[in-house]
């Protein structure tokens, strides 16, 4: 099973997944992001997003797949996947190998992404480096909010105000009673 914690930019989703992990010790913790950085040392991203390298979306699936399968644990994903076409991609991928998929998505209104994304320090030993990440960041804002009205039928919408205690016992009980995606 995997459980894949979606929302923009600053919405909470690894604060989330560092709840859960304490609480659900058997789940491996999965960031996509980490392939995307992996490519982006091998090839051009000529639109400066790693997801939208063909490659990309077929490894997260593919290594998703083989987590599930070599290790039988669930998987946790934090990870923003706001493009419909792609999130269809990757979800039907771990459909068609038998995978179960809870899908979350952090609702966060525009004023408070934008106060946690300055917040944030990316890279600290950097601070133009770090700009660029947050403006990158700020600049996405309005496609992942436009973004939730094409994420699969599926999706699970949690209040990302709440407390990361309050959002984990939400998704505790959804993941215990079932109702996955592809299950």
């Amino acid at each position: 099973m995997i459980v894949w914690v979606n929302g923009a930019f600053g919405s909470g989703k690894s604060t989330l997944v560092d709840e859960l992990r304490p609480r659900w010790p058997e789940a491996l913790v999965y960031d996509p992001e980490m392939i995307g950085f992996v490519l982006r040392e091998i090839v051009e991203v000529p639109t400066g997003d790693f997801q939208d390298l063909r490659l990309w979306r077929r490894q997260v699936a593919d290594l998703a797949v083989g987590l599930v399968e070599e290790y039988h644990r669930p998987i946790l994903v934090p990870m923003t996947l706001v493009n419909s076409g792609y999130a269809d991609e990757i979800f039907n991928a771990l459909e068609d190998a038998g995978i179960g998929v809870h899908h979350f998505f952090l609702k966060v209104p525009r004023e408070v992404l934008e106060k946690r994304i300055e917040g944030r320090s990316f890279t600290p030993d950097n601070p133009e480096q770090d700009e660029r990440v947050r403006r990158w960041c700020k600049d996405r804002i309005e496609s992942c909010m436009a973004a939730v009205d094409a994420l699969p039928r599926d999706t699970v919408f949690l209040d990302g105000e709440l407390t990361p205690q309050e959002l984990a016992d939400q998704v505790l009980v959804r993941v215990r009673s079932g109702g996955t995606r592809g299950a």
